[in-house]
């Protein structure tokens, strides 16, 4: 076989990536209009397969070391604005409010929290008790993460490390490389932990995640802040252009501006 017809259906299959990758949006627009192509290669079954058993092995792990759900109060604090939240999601998927939604505390000092594919939530002790969170602060940063569940960040993620993994193994195939592919599982936890958001999902998450918390009743001025809280503490932050989120002067004017535009759903949503 010559080098030419060896190649070739390599770089077929290579285009044929390519032609899927315009899948369209995952969510309904929403009063804040978040609307844009995604290239999603992975089925979503298999992430949130892949979330199931991910976040089973963080929670085994937590209650082994005795760092899951330690603190009652707080634990009910999160679960009662998630129940709260989640019937909004409809607005933006309506498969979501049936998703198999779970919500739990992990005692660190990380000042964190996340939502995997299929609606797996954690939050961290630290961020609730180092930035002193009001419910509707907590609201804020669960919108948020839950919007990147909704939106399928994740998934657009692998299925781009998908891409560039398809590129290795063409690559692998001609100079004798060799290439590992990536488990459902582990997927998952790169996502959510070491592959960075863009700009451009963190944006959306903001957006989704004011129109989401006004929804449920929150003030969408929350989300704003939450984001004055984590500037003070955040003064060493390197500048926009030098990292993949948005700065944070950057990121409280836009949440400003789009907790003006949901603040309507928020005062309707207080009527008895």
């Amino acid at each position: 076989m010559s080098f030419k017809s060896f190649l070739f259906p390599v770089i077929l299959s290579i285009s044929a990536f390519g032609l899927l990758s315009c899948s369209g949006a995952t969510t309904k627009k929403g009063t804040v209009g978040v609307e844009r192509q995604q290239m999603l290669l992975i089925s979503e079954a298999e992430m949130q397969k892949g979330a199931e058993q991910a976040y089973g092995e963080i929670l085994a792990e937590a209650k082994k070391n005795k760092t899951l759900n330690t603190d009652p109060i707080m634990v009910k604090r999160i679960r009662t604005v998630a129940d709260r939240l989640i019937p909004q999601t409809k607005i933006f998927r309506e498969d979501a409010p049936s998703w198999n939604w779970e919500v739990n505390l992990l005692k660190s000092d990380q000042l964190n929290a996340w939502c995997m594919p299929g609606g797996k939530i954690a939050f961290y002790t630290g961020i609730i008790t180092e930035l002193k969170l009001t419910d509707a602060e907590i609201a804020a940063i669960m919108g948020h993460e839950i919007s990147h569940a909704l939106r399928e960040h994740g998934r657009e993620r692998a299925s781009q490390a998908l891409v560039s993994q398809v590129g290795l193994t063409a690559l692998s195939l001609i100079t004798g490389m060799e290439g590992a592919a990536m488990d459902a599982s582990s997927m998952v936890v790169q996502t959510t932990f070491l592959l960075p958001n863009s700009r451009t999902h963190e944006t959306e998450a903001d957006r989704m995640g004011v129109e989401l918390a006004a929804r449920a009743g929150y003030s969408p001025y929350a989300a704003v802040s939450v984001w004055q809280k984590m500037a003070k503490i955040s003064k060493d932050a390197p500048p926009e252009f030098l990292s993949t989120h948005p700065s944070n002067e950057t990121r409280i004017e836009d949440l400003k501006r789009y907790a003006k535009k949901v603040e309507p759903l928020y005062q309707n949503a207080k009527k008895p």
